[in-house]
């Protein structure tokens, strides 16, 4: 469940909205506003399924380092628990490539 709940939060992050693409803030409105319904939203970024992979193969990555780094200080079980997840990350990437 961590893995999943971190690749869900990767993704969320990585679709976060653009802030330089936000509307020029007005005078004369509540400050650093603009004027009217809805005028400061900004659509959060789309990301392509190559941006998705590149996404979980990163946090894939980074749990097969720190599961190194735990191994390399006597930390069996927590980098076990670190590869378990990289490894569900990687069963998703495999999923993805395979059309699942």
């Amino acid at each position: 469940m961590g893995a999943l709940r971190s690749m869900l939060g990767a993704i969320d992050n990585a679709e976060a909205a653009d802030a330089d693409a936000a509307p020029e803030v007005e005078s004369g409105v509540i400050a650093g506003g603009v004027a009217g319904l809805g005028a400061g939203e900004v659509a959060r970024r789309e990301l392509s399924a190559s941006d998705l992979a590149a996404i979980l193969r990163a946090e894939a990555s980074d749990r097969r380092t720190a599961a190194e780094e735990y191994r390399d200080i006597g930390q069996a079980d927590a980098a076990g628990s670190l590869d378990a997840e990289a490894d569900v990350i990687d069963a998703v990437l495999h999923d993805r490539a395979d059309g699942g």
